[in-house]
């Protein structure tokens, strides 16, 4: 039986998929150097009752207020759309 193998991305929001974009930074003589924007990712517990359990979801600051307006079990069933366990 093969196994199922989950990878988490570290700064990657679940309900919308934000993840770091990247750029460079400028400094006052013009050198460019590579650096990264991270999404503002915070974790959340949420009771979802249609399964009786809590879930814990990575979500970036949009996405909380996202899930406050459309409930969580929408918000989990967007995650499961896009593929991802929950």
């Amino acid at each position: 039986m093969a196994e199922e193998r989950y990878v988490t991305v570290s700064a990657h929001c679940m309900p919308t998929g934000a993840q770091p974009g990247f750029g460079n930074r400028v400094s006052h003589s013009h050198r460019r150097t590579s650096r990264r924007f991270d999404p503002n990712i915070q974790t959340r517990r949420y009771r979802l009752p249609s399964e009786g359990r809590h879930v814990r979801l990575r979500l970036s600051a949009r996405a909380i207020r996202t899930v406050d307006a459309i409930g969580v079990e929408a918000a989990v069933a967007r995650i499961r759309a896009r593929g991802e366990r929950v």
